[in-house]
């Protein structure tokens, strides 16, 4: 998600201040696993199971994200409690299938949450058997260690595999920002109100010295591959909840070819402008909002729509400021069911203080 120092109402484009791959059904790493990343912390006597920078201290570089923000609630949506008891797997012999909201660098919550699912053992190694995982986006910026996050997601891809099972993920605009900052650093591109930059956007957006840093070739591969949207169970996943997947393609593959061909072009408007609508947001909520996801559903298929990107925080309310009388920050216990019943949100709000979710579906709602 983008926010912050991005100002957008519902269904508008955000505004930068100043001043985006795909096949990981057969991913490289499914033979060969991602060695670890040198640690740029104090060593820990117990290898962190993700390749984290450990200790107490955020490492030099990190720009945290206020985590007490005062919340009025909605009541347009439900909550729903995460089931921690594994479910039977399907009948044709599939695992259970649980999707993962935004990340945003807390990979020591994804551990704990992944854990409490039985996903992965105490040491952070796949233990889910033919479980069927997706990830649904946003693995950086914000929070202290998103190359850990992406560490532990190639990782545990070639692990699930080797067990039968699978752990894939899809592209989020975070993803693209990164590749971005990256590829252009401060090439202007046309932002649609001036000029902006990857890099300034980056920056302004939770973009952390040390990703940047510790980001490899095989890191910008593995993102640049990322299906943008996939159906699994009647499920409709996708990172972002915004109809713009609809400009690139009419069924699922196309659009995931569409984007895929973009990153490959590496032109940098054309790049910053599919960033820019995958930034969108809020299409499902309001009024008109069930009729959004209706078009995505007849066109791609399935029967909800699965998003991340907009924090539940703002799909139930309105975010004050840090000096709002309403302190206590916002209370997420579980991903909410909104739109007539046919969206799901999944972004917890972990960057400012909700929940990281891992959550089995299909729901009991």
């Amino acid at each position: 998600m983008v926010e912050g120092s991005m100002t957008q109402g519902a269904g508008q484009e955000p505004v930068v201040r100043t001043a985006t791959l795909r096949d990981f059904r057969v991913p490289p790493y499914a033979q060969t696993p991602v060695p670890p990343q040198a640690q740029v912390a104090p060593p820990s006597p117990v290898p962190h199971p993700g390749n984290a920078v450990v200790g107490d201290e955020q490492p030099e570089g990190y720009t945290p994200t206020e985590r007490d923000l005062p919340v009025i609630r909605r009541g347009d949506t439900v909550q729903v409690q995460t089931v921690a008891e594994p479910r039977p797997a399907s009948d044709d012999g599939r695992g259970p299938l649980f999707v993962v909201g935004d990340v945003h660098g807390y990979l020591d919550e994804l551990l704990a949450a992944l854990g409490e699912q039985g996903l992965i053992d105490t040491d952070g190694n796949w233990a889910a058997g033919n479980a069927r995982l997706w990830f649904l986006g946003d693995f950086t910026d914000r929070g202290p260690d998103g190359i850990g996050v992406i560490d532990l997601v190639m990782r545990l891809s070639a692990e699930a595999a080797a067990a039968g099972g699978y752990c894939k993920a899809l592209m989020g605009n975070h993803e693209l920002l990164l590749i971005g900052a990256k590829r252009f650093a401060d090439t202007p591109v046309n932002s649609g109100a001036g000029t902006a930059t990857f890099q300034a956007a980056w920056l302004l957006n939770g973009g952390q010295k040390t990703d940047m840093e510790r980001l490899q070739d095989v890191h910008l591969q593995w993102m640049s591959r990322l299906d943008a949207v996939v159906e699994e169970d009647g499920h409709l996943l996708m990172h972002s909840d915004t109809t713009a997947y609809l400009d690139y393609g009419s069924t699922i593959e196309d659009v995931n070819d569409t984007i895929t061909a973009i990153l490959t072009r590496n032109d940098a408007d054309e790049c910053w402008d599919l960033f820019r609508k995958l930034t969108k947001r809020f299409a499902f909520r309001d009024e008109g909002g069930s009729q959004a996801v209706r078009e995505l559903l007849t066109t791609y298929g399935g029967q909800r729509v699965v998003h991340g990107h907009s924090p539940i925080p703002y799909l139930l309310g309105e975010v004050g400021t840090e000096e709002g009388e309403d302190s206590s920050g916002p209370v997420i216990n579980g991903p909410h069911v909104y739109a007539d019943g046919l969206a799901i949100a999944m972004d917890g709000g972990v960057t400012m203080a909700g929940k990281l979710l891992v959550v089995q579906l299909p729901l009991h709602d």
